[in-house]
């Protein structure tokens, strides 16, 4: 009985250092994809804006909070990135419908995804710890979302088509397309290091960090 308790104990306490304001975050952002894609389908901008802003506004910070306050969680580790790719993917599907300008940005969103994407799993098998989201690949992102906004809301919004408003449009895109390449080209470098590397920290043994956490958790509960 005294085992059970304390396996209860632990498992409350674990829920407990997940209920995290950035874990909060991504739920939330995840939650607002499904009326995003309904409001920008409709041609209900003003909402479809308000929830891409909220969503860009919420990934930025998340990050922040969690390293400021030490709320960093492995749930936090899965669920910040999950919150990311479902959002880009549905906001690119929904972008690439109503605005055809937007398509080649798009595609190199998509390229930058998928290879981080083959490239994660080819250091989990090589096992290999998965680099962190850098600086570069939020701002690409944080860029992404800008762009979408102030072409939504000047195509969508305020019906503006005009030689200037093609400027800005292509010259954000430019911008956005220029960063997401860089971001692409650094994470590659990154990628090719630990791929190479022998350092013992860049070694990943899940069964072994898992048992670690065990141990640690065992231990300051007593």
């Amino acid at each position: 009985m005294l085992v059970v308790s304390e396996i209860q104990s632990q498992n409350h306490k674990s829920r407990n250092q997940n209920w995290t304001i950035p874990n909060l975050l991504s739920v939330l952002r995840i939650l607002v994809i499904a009326p995003f894609a309904w409001f920008f389908l409709q041609d209900n901008l003003l909402w479809a804006v308000a929830m891409l802003a909220f969503s860009g506004l919420s990934d930025l910070f998340d990050g922040m909070i969690a390293r400021k306050f030490n709320q960093i969680t492995e749930l936090g580790k899965m669920l910040d990135p999950l919150a990311d790719k479902l959002t880009q993917g549905t906001v690119a599907v929904c972008l690439a419908v109503k605005h055809p300008v937007l398509i080649p940005v798009l595609m190199i969103f998509v390229l930058k995804e998928l290879g981080m994407l083959v490239g994660g799993c080819i250091l989990l098998k090589k096992k290999k710890r998965p680099c962190a989201a850098k600086w570069y690949g939020k701002v690409s992102t944080f860029l992404f979302y800008i762009s979408a906004v102030v072409i939504v809301m000047m195509e969508g919004v305020f019906h503006l088509y005009s030689t200037a408003t093609t400027v800005i449009s292509y010259v954000l895109l430019g911008i956005t397309a220029a960063f997401m390449i860089y971001a692409m080209v650094r994470y590659f470098q990154i990628f090719m290091q630990l791929l190479h590397s022998e350092n013992p920290k860049d070694n990943l043994d899940i069964n072994k960090e898992i048992k670690a956490k065990k141990d640690g958790s065992s231990r300051s509960s007593r």
